[in-house]
């Protein structure tokens, strides 16, 4: 199922991370996930129930499908 966000709501998320760099949907391997990717660190944050969670602690990073731990 594809992310349906709203477009302005989507120009104003923005990566949590120290760069700030805006988000796209989906992921790299799947474009239609329920997921928003950062267009500069390439960490991957869920959509669940159409919500965002923009936490660096739920983030997939590019090197691991797992969810980080070390709060970094």
């Amino acid at each position: 199922m594809a992310v349906t966000l709203d477009a302005q709501l989507l120009e104003i998320l923005a990566c949590p991370a120290p760069d700030h760099a805006p988000l796209r949907t989906g992921t790299p391997d799947d474009p239609s996930a329920d997921a928003l990717t950062c267009t500069s660190c390439g960490r991957v944050y869920p959509v669940r129930d159409g919500i965002p969670v923009l936490l660096l602690d739920e983030a997939t990073t590019p090197e691991s499908d797992e969810p980080r731990s070390d709060g970094a």
